[in-house]
């Protein structure tokens, strides 16, 4: 049976080849593909390894410098310094800089700042090691909360860290005893710790000193302590007599601040950090500062006070209880009536707690009332020499029992007026023969006998020093030394070739440059090949770019 011809055509539709739409993806988009990919991630990653940004305030980026200023810590590089500008108002330098990554922990409220570089202080030279590598910021990690990118850069360093073991106090007193930041706290001669920070507080118009005293000599200061200024040398010449004293060598070149407690107080309780004391301007006004609750007199001297100044000692019988507190006081109020000549005022404090009395158990109107009762049976007040020397008197005190009946009670200037009483010529006598009792009692030849000891060891030292001098003489004298300048020139003119050798005009700079030349060359002759490559990456596999895609043929029916 023969197939129709409508047959013959659905078989011939059966074997006719049918083409259906495929996405094709070439293997050369592999390389780009996964150089995105790389590229990409190396971007994420330098994202993600990328520490915090902080910005930095200082008065003046003087040796701060822009992609090379590192910040170190403990000698540690976390961080460096990305750009250097001014502030908007132009009052400051603004500093930013890149910290490493995981620092955040050292970025805290507390965290200090401060520029590395080479000082002169009176602690000695610090900083050498920037000489030759440039300046650098410490950081100084704080104990607050992290998280602060805003900081301030010290001018200076600080005195101790902010962790360290010991006790910080403020000190308050006049323009006249200020301290700089650096000088030494002493105690007993001893340096125990420094000044950290001064400021003038214009409102109370006075200083106000920081001071750290490390640990374990935080334990001396107590409720009791006092702190004067150090001058290094203290020279007095007063009703006391002579005083020389010398502190630290170095409270002698700069001052300096010292404290301890007054042998009439107790010692004390410990104080907390943060605690303020007065600071006097020496170890006597300090002294004295701590007797602060006395009784107020006038002694109206008919006498000269001539050699009687503020802080003579009041005393009786050689124990001291009271200062003079003012040599004239209101020199112009009115006298008394009774009084038939003109007398100087002289106010004096009667302190009782110079006896060792406790703040506790002093009644100041039991003592008014006491010294009331023994002016009239005799106490009184005269004035005496205390140096023969420089002529300072003192206030002395004492019962002349023919004065009892005389008493009668005065008021200056609403003071009560103590009574006083005239030596006269009688307290010129003794002081006179004292003096000559004095000057039999020394023995001149003891002090001749070493006076030529002295002599005669000055001139074997004088011997020694002329041996020294030939000595000196005849190592200059020396050829060796003589030739030591040639020596020094030859060597410098050695550094001058060496030194040439490296100057634009040598065989060596030249032979540098022209290999740089010819590699510059083989650079631009591959720029070409680059330029192509990125435009169209099939060109490392096929001849043509313009060629068409081959499609396949259909197949042939039978």
């Amino acid at each position: 049976m023969s197939d129709t011809p409508r047959d013959n055509e659905a078989n011939s539709d059966m074997h006719r080849a049918r083409t259906t739409p495929q996405l094709r993806l070439s293997p050369i988009w592999i390389v780009p593909i996964v150089a995105m990919l790389i590229g990409l991630w190396l971007v994420y990653d330098n994202y993600r390894s990328r520490g915090p940004q902080i910005t930095l305030t200082m008065s003046s980026a003087e040796g701060i410098e822009a992609g090379s200023t590192l910040i170190k810590t403990r000698n540690v590089e976390v961080g460096r310094v990305e750009r250097v500008q001014l502030s908007e108002d132009m009052s400051h330098a603004v500093i930013t800089a890149r910290m490493s990554p995981d620092t955040d922990a050292l970025l805290t409220e507390g965290s200090r700042f401060w520029v590395v570089k080479p000082r002169i202080g009176r602690e000695g030279i610090s900083g050498l090691g920037t000489v030759l590598s440039g300046a650098y910021i410490q950081l100084e990690p704080g104990s607050g909360e992290p998280g602060e990118r805003e900081f301030e850069v010290s001018d200076q360093p600080p005195i101790a860290p902010a962790d360290a073991a010991g006790i910080r106090v403020t000190l308050i007193s006049q323009l006249g005893n200020s301290l700089r930041t650096g000088d030494p706290v002493t105690y007993q001669g001893y340096t125990v710790g420094r000044v950290e920070e001064v400021d003038f507080d214009p409102e109370a118009r006075r200083m106000n000193q920081r001071i750290f005293i490390e640990s374990p000599y935080d334990r001396l200061v107590t409720d009791g302590t006092r702190f004067w200024s150090a001058s290094g040398v203290d020279l007095r010449l007063d009703a006391d007599g002579i005083r020389v004293n010398v502190e630290s060598i170095e409270a002698l070149l700069g001052g300096g601040v010292t404290f301890g407690v007054p042998d009439d107080l107790p010692r004390g309780r410990a104080v907390e950090d943060g605690a303020t004391f007065n600071l006097y301007p020496d170890e006597e006004s300090a002294r004295q500062g701590t007797f602060n609750r006395y009784l107020e007199y006038v002694l109206l001297v008919e006498d000269s006070v001539r050699g009687l100044s503020r802080g003579a000692p009041v005393e009786f019988r050689g124990v001291r209880i009271g200062t003079v507190a003012s040599v004239p006081w209101q020199f112009t109020a009115t006298q008394p009536e009774n009084r038939g000549s003109f007398a100087i005022p002289v106010l004096i404090r009667i302190e009782p707690q110079r006896l060792g009395i406790e703040n506790q158990q002093i009644d100041l109107e039991e003592w008014d009332q006491r010294f009331h009762r023994l002016f009239g049976r005799g106490l009184r007040a005269s004035l005496k020499s205390g140096n023969l020397l420089t002529g300072s008197l003192f206030v002395d005190i004492n019962f002349y029992r023919e004065e009892a009946d005389n008493y009668v009670a005065e008021t200056f200037s609403e003071r009560t007026v103590f009574p006083t009483t005239s030596t006269g010529f009688a307290q010129i006598e003794s002081q006179v023969t004292a003096l000559l009792e004095k000057l039999n009692a020394l023995e001149i030849e003891p002090l001749l006998a070493g006076l030529e000891r002295n002599l005669t060891a000055s001139e074997a030292m004088l011997g020694e020093v002329r041996e020294l001098s030939a000595s000196v003489q005849g190592m200059l004298d020396d050829p060796g030394t003589r030739n030591l300048p040639a020596n020094l020139n030859a060597s410098l003119e050695a550094l001058r070739e060496t030194l040439e050798g490296l100057s634009p005009d040598s065989s060596a700079y030249r032979e540098l440059t022209g290999a740089a030349e010819r590699l510059e060359r083989t650079l631009r002759d591959l720029q070409p090949v680059t330029r192509t490559l990125n435009e169209n990456p099939r060109a490392l596999l096929f001849d043509s770019l313009d060629a068409e895609d081959p499609i396949p043929r259909a197949p042939r029916s039978n």
